[in-house]
């Protein structure tokens, strides 16, 4: 059998596996970071339109308004534009870990008026946030079972990459008008979730190095390394700061480091050889916490019962992906056969590349 004729078996067979799944859209997928809309009126009502690949589909929509600025809300379409308005990534329903279920988060909003659900008044307890030249940064403690996380979960990272480039949530994007004053995409974000903390960090499009300042390769060491802070428990602030290092990049007698991150397989991270700069900080503002944030709902206490009863397993996020697994959306029906068409498309490929080679 000729190269020519392999590839169009194999073209045929992908093709016919995919109708027996329901699987559309582009394989291998588009990245999530190269998708780019304007705000409000170039956002499709999903973002992720590659359905049914190994993960399933996007669990919510990405056009939200007031009518959908609810507590039930799925909306995943998220906003960072400042100390009093930023939306944190946490669970659609209680019941699972971060590291579970990170490819479904929807947004818990700061502020009414993005058509999000709302983080609960008296929920965050603590937050520091810093203007750099590259980047924002909201660092602060939350109880965060009023966001229907698990207590004692110690959670995962969200980004628009993820192991398979899909997003982490899938389809899950950022606006924000801290960078001239126009909501822009923000390309380039990090938010860690977890230990009843969190981290959110927003870099400029326009800036040259937002990849390198919102680096998502080191999501197993936190936001002491990601988002270095001086965030303390009890005190709301708004500082401008200095840029800090490149993540994972570190000064050692006198000689720049990478710090490379040990893969998971190798059991957990027990030292890093280095503390992270904490960005010199000025004009320092403090406020309250009920000035800054008001116009948040009351918290159910039927909801803070229900999560932070539930038990709590050991999970940890890598590379954007979970160990133990990605839950699937409980309307989809096809994500088990989505991982078979994947893996026999990849074999397909694997034949046809091996026959070329050997002919």
């Amino acid at each position: 059998m000729s190269a020519a004729t392999l590839f169009r078996f194999v073209s045929l067979a992908v093709a016919a596996s995919c109708a027996a799944a329901q699987v559309t859209g582009t394989f291998p997928p588009v990245p999530l970071a190269s998708k780019h809309f304007t705000y409000p009126d170039g956002i499709p009502y999903q973002v992720d339109t590659d359905q049914g690949l190994v993960r399933g589909t996007q669990l919510g929509y990405n056009i939200c308004n007031s009518t959908t600025e609810n507590q039930n809300s799925l909306c995943q379409t998220s906003f960072f534009n400042g100390f009093d308005d930023f939306c944190l990534w946490g669970p659609p329903e209680p019941g699972k870990t971060v590291g579970d279920i990170e490819g479904e988060m929807v947004a818990y909003c700061s502020k009414p008026g993005h058509g999000t659900r709302l983080i609960p008044a008296g929920a965050l307890t603590g937050v520091q946030f810093l203007k750099t030249p590259d980047y924002i940064q909201v660092v602060g403690f939350i109880d965060q079972t009023q966001i229907d996380m698990a207590a004692g979960d110690f959670g995962g990272e969200m980004d628009p990459h993820g192991a398979d480039l899909r997003g982490n949530p899938m389809g899950g994007i950022m606006f924000s008008n801290a960078f001239g004053g126009q909501f822009t995409q923000v390309i380039e974000w990090t938010n860690f979730m977890g230990g009843n903390a969190f981290c959110l960090k927003a870099c400029d499009p326009a800036g040259a190095n937002a990849a390198n300042y919102c680096q998502h390769i080191y999501d197993r060491i936190g936001c002491a390394f990601n988002a270095p802070n001086n965030a303390q428990n009890g005190t709301f602030e708004s500082c401008d700061a200095e840029n800090a290092d490149f993540p994972g990049i570190y000064t050692s007698n006198g000689a720049v480091m990478t710090y490379t991150q040990p893969p998971e397989s190798l059991g957990p991270i027990t030292s890093v050889p280095y503390t992270a700069r904490v960005p010199s900080s000025s004009n320092c503002k403090a406020f309250t916490s009920g000035a800054v944030f008001a116009g948040l709902p009351t918290p159910s206490p039927s909801t803070t019962a229900s999560a932070s009863g539930t038990k709590v397993a050991s999970t940890r996020a890598t590379n954007g992906a979970s160990t133990t697994g990605t839950a699937k959306p409980a309307t989809n029906t096809s994500s088990d056969a989505s991982t078979i068409v994947a893996s026999s498309i990849i074999t397909l490929f694997g034949v046809a590349f091996s026959a070329i080679l050997l002919s």
